[in-house]
């Protein structure tokens, strides 16, 4: 889920990676940090807490330099420690290395313990800093043999930018599961981003995604990013980033997210099975449910209404560490329009439904405000499996799709009616051309080296 950002040959670097950062804050609230390179010295600034708390001109200050790498921490492995934050700084036999991490290595514990048994002592408990281990301990001369060799030894889903006192190194793993994409920047040299929404942000033109498998390195010595395919790419691109993650306005893998959730949206409309009601408004879950909102009320030719307002300064919900939190900002960031919903039929339309309980608590708070009836419609299919290629869903028994069949998820959420979007219009609603990262509705955990 993280965001990871790296800025090469441009005066600003630390500066246009804060604000790159800022634009993805969506993807990581838990902490933040950037790693700027001058002089043959890495400088690195990293703390818990938002991009615009942490970042502040005292501390872009210190971060000099024409090259940063910086990182939003979702955490899925680690705990809430600064030390867990990234980058993840280290001096080895060749010099200093600072590397982000977005993904989840699903082997971490198995090197990790070989690495240990070898002598190793980590300072975190991130499965990034196993790459560290593996980087330091390679015999190879060069930096770029060195990741190559480490590389080989990690198995998940992952995007690496590894920043030394003078180059980039910026990889994605051989399925594209996690998004990154490639850009220039007008003001001077390059971007790399988890998100094209960020490019937007920093004046910067997108070039193309970075393929799966591919190695891009960044030097003095070339005028462009020297590409290495250092596996064979076996596309398999995250659905859930269409769902949830991203923010609308980008284009993951050539593909906008806007546009593909008004798509499933549509697609959810089209193929209603429970149409034994009248509704006299559709209204979306905010912010992420508007778009299929959106769709839904296009196809169906209800009316769309925000029978639902959000206070924007409370983050999401479901990147909060704790349910606790999560109950609190749900009661925190949503209001009824109750004047607009009083003894109205509603068509609520959520991205998804994770836990259930921030679903149980919005079919309450529309109800107590007087809605006559909620009928609850899910722009996603049932989560049953937890996903292990970064998103913090490790405990299937938190999944209430595997505890309860969609009549008991209706009932405990307290609708008037439930339906989902199949797992074969969720691919239409994206497109059919590629195949897509469904491990968590369907269980296939495909990553396998």
């Amino acid at each position: 889920m993280c965001a990871i950002v790296g800025i090469y040959d441009n005066d600003n670097a630390a500066r246009l990676a804060s604000i790159a950062l800022f634009a993805m804050q969506h993807r990581g609230q838990e902490a933040t940090g950037i790693s700027s390179s001058i002089n043959g010295k890495i400088h690195t600034i990293k703390n818990r807490g938002l991009v615009s708390e942490v970042f502040d001109d005292d501390a872009l200050k210190i971060l000099k330099g024409n090259m940063a790498i910086g990182h939003n921490r979702y955490s899925t492995a680690g705990g809430d420690s600064i030390l867990d934050a990234q980058p993840v700084f280290a001096k080895y036999k060749l010099g200093e290395m600072s590397i982000v991490h977005n993904g989840n290595l699903i082997n971490k514990n198995e090197v990790r313990e070989e690495l240990t048994n070898n002598g190793a002592i980590f300072q975190t408990g991130m499965d990034t800093e196993n790459l560290i281990h593996l980087i330091a301990k390679s015999s190879e001369n060069r930096l770029r043999d060195r990741i190559k060799e480490a590389l080989n030894k990690t198995i998940g889903a992952y995007c690496f930018i590894v920043q030394s006192r003078s180059k980039q190194f910026v990889i994605r793993d051989r399925y594209g599961i996690r998004p990154l994409s490639l850009g220039k920047l007008k003001s001077g040299g390059y971007i790399v981003a988890s998100e094209t929404c960020a490019f937007d942000l920093v004046d910067a033109e997108f070039i193309r995604d970075v393929r799966p498998g591919e190695m891009l390195i960044f030097s003095e010595k070339t005028n462009e990013p020297e590409s290495i395919q250092l596996f064979e790419p076996i596309f398999r691109p995250c659905a859930f980033e269409y769902v949830y993650f991203a923010r609308p306005d980008s284009d993951i893998d050539g593909k906008n997210v806007y546009t593909t959730r008004q798509n499933m949206g549509k697609t959810l409309a089209k193929n209603d099975k429970n149409k034994n009601f009248k509704a006299d408004m559709v209204v979306p879950v905010p912010d992420s449910g508007v778009p299929a909102a959106l769709g839904y009320a296009s196809e169906s030719k209800i009316p769309f209404e925000y029978g639902i307002i959000r206070n924007h300064y409370v983050g999401r919900t479901f990147i909060e560490p704790t349910q606790e939190m999560r109950n609190l900002k749900v009661r925190m960031k949503l209001s009824p329009m109750k004047s607009l919903i009083k003894g109205k039929s509603l068509l609520v339309i959520d991205d998804s439904i994770v836990r259930g309980t921030t679903s149980k608590r919005i079919v309450k708070m529309l109800k107590d405000a007087g809605a006559k009836e909620v009928h609850f419609r899910v722009a996603s299919p049932e989560i049953k499996f937890p996903c292990y290629y970064g998103i913090d869903t490790p405990n299937q028994e938190e999944l209430i799709s595997y505890k309860m069949t969609k009549d008991e998820i209706c009932e405990y959420i307290q609708a008037d009616s439930l339906e989902y979007l199949s797992i074969d219009d969720l691919k239409k609603s994206i497109g059919d051309d590629r195949n897509y990262a469904l491990e968590s509705f369907d269980g296939d955990y495909f990553v396998t080296k």
